[in-house]
């Protein structure tokens, strides 16, 4: 073709793709959409794989001191962790579909207000969740874990406060500056943390001998090191978006809450639905083995799912961003392109998982009875490998056009309505253990992720354009009607 089937964001040219009648056509469209998108995905996968390595590494610190020091630092981050963790994030997620939009309308100047006024949102979330870690002990054995273990994992959870509320000003920054493409430097800020969290965890488990009070220690530091390293990149080399503090950041707000809770529920519905397999493996006979031996199931499955929540958030900057440019057609091929590739990459994990499943375990404990518990959840981890290369970069999507309480709703049916009773089932009227209660997941995982793929053949991107095109209206400063917004997102 003589031209370029589509103008660069930042560029002058603001053409959407022609319909794509030829093969010539689709193929040239697949390059252009693979480029763009993994040139956001790759560093946003990085810095998620440095960040989550931050975790995993802990996790093989700890395992080493002990099976039930592995359980407890487990417990804290599949159970309180990530129920904390999940709400922020969602909340957080409202600044991501904003952010991305604005950008795209090439309104850059609310970026910076958006971001403040969810650090606003999410600190007041975060004392709110506080008694979560500071009660961790009794709340876990209310749910039916180990005395010992609840114990142990509660003071874990206590050390591990300071991390938690470093939360509500690393995610709003990371959402400003992935809006905006600025990821290679999330991605450096990240290696760096996880090369100095190794050897702080060296020094301080294994020198200084401080054990658990010292993985804990670790943890806070890192997070912190993090968020502060992007609040200096953002005030000092971001001047377009920050324009320095102010007030703006609390007028509406109540109308930001709203849309905030929207994307909480959505991602947190998603999050606590796998945190939930941990509680109930808890129960079974054998719990240590049970809770260890899932927790380095999902220790692998984390890995792989970091690469597909980097995905999600370079779909939903590509998304957000076309629709606040007003390229429906450039939307919708870019969500194509993605979900092909992902299902791809998905079935060549699942392929790794299944070759390797007797072995993996080595990694991170010793014990030959793990090893084995382990190896026979190896074809469930493989099934789950595959549904969760679709399911977060259909969230992605979900996220940049704002559908997060459609979402939220078909999560509720097919996880808690369907997904979670079909496991407890199978794990414990019909005495399957583990395998039942993770078996009775997927399915409601697989429900999900097929619903959503009809909605997503079925959306009309010319109205979402038309949606977000108000909805920048409304943001953009003019009078805001809070029931409006809430038919608007």
């Amino acid at each position: 073709m003589d031209a370029p089937l589509l103008g660069g964001a930042g560029t002058t040219e603001n053409k959407d793709y022609p319909a794509v009648k030829e093969w010539k056509e689709a193929r040239e469209v697949f390059w252009i959409e693979t480029k763009r998108m993994w040139e956001i995905a790759l560093p946003i996968v990085f810095n998620i794989w440095c960040q989550f390595g931050v975790n995993s590494v802990t996790n093989i610190f700890v395992g080493h001191l002990g099976d039930i020091e592995l359980s407890a630092v487990s417990l804290i981050n599949s159970v309180i962790g990530t129920f904390a963790f999940g709400f922020m994030l969602g909340m957080g997620s409202a600044t991501e579909t904003l952010c991305g939009q604005a950008y795209g309308a090439g309104q850059i100047h609310l970026l910076g207000v958006y971001m403040q006024r969810s650090w606003v949102i999410l600190f007041m979330t975060s004392i709110l969740l506080l008694p979560i870690y500071i009660f961790a002990a009794p709340i876990l054995k209310l749910i039916g874990q180990q005395a010992d273990i609840a114990d142990l994992a509660g003071s874990f959870s206590v050390l591990v406060i300071p991390q938690f509320l470093s939360l509500p000003f690393n995610f709003p920054t990371q959402k400003f500056l992935q809006a905006q493409s600025k990821v290679n430097v999330i991605a450096w800020i990240g290696l760096v943390a996880l090369i100095l969290h190794i050897g702080m965890l060296w020094v301080l488990i294994y020198v200084l001998g401080l054990g658990l009070t010292g993985a804990a220690l670790a943890f806070d530091i890192t997070s912190w090191g993090i968020t502060i390293s992007q609040l200096v990149y953002v005030v000092f080399w971001c001047k377009d978006g920050w324009n320095g503090l102010t007030w703006l950041a609390f007028k509406d707000i109540w109308a930001f809450v709203r849309l905030s809770l929207a994307s909480a529920v959505m991602l947190c519905l998603e999050v606590w639905y796998m945190m939930s397999v941990i509680v109930l493996a808890g129960h079974l006979n054998n719990a240590v083995i049970a809770v260890d031996s899932l927790s380095i199931c999902m220790n692998i499955n984390g890995w792989e799912s970091m690469i597909f929540i980097g995905v999600n958030a370079a779909v939903s900057v590509r998304v957000s961003n076309e629709l606040g440019l007003g390229r429906p057609r450039a939307a919708k091929y870019s969500v194509y392109v993605i979900v092909f590739q992902s299902l791809l990459l998905g079935i060549i994990f699942m392929a790794i998982v299944l070759v390797t499943k007797d072995y993996f375990a080595i990694i991170f404990t010793n014990s030959k009875v793990l090893h084995e518990a382990v190896s026979k959840l190896g074809f469930l981890l493989a099934v789950t490998m595959v549904l969760n290369s679709v399911q977060p970069v259909i969230s992605g999507v979900a996220v940049g056009g704002g559908w997060q309480a459609l979402v939220a709703y078909i999560n509720i049916g097919c996880y808690y309505l369907f997904g979670l009773p079909l496991g407890f089932i199978l794990g414990y009227t019909e005495n399957l253990g583990v395998e039942g209660l993770w078996g009775g997941m997927i399915c409601g995982i697989f429900l999900q992720t097929s619903m959503l793929l009809v909605i997503l053949y079925k959306t009309n991107w010319n109205k979402e354009v038309e949606q977000t095109s108000e909805r920048m209206r409304i943001w953009g400063g003019q009078d805001i009607n809070i029931d409006k917004m809430g038919d608007s997102t």
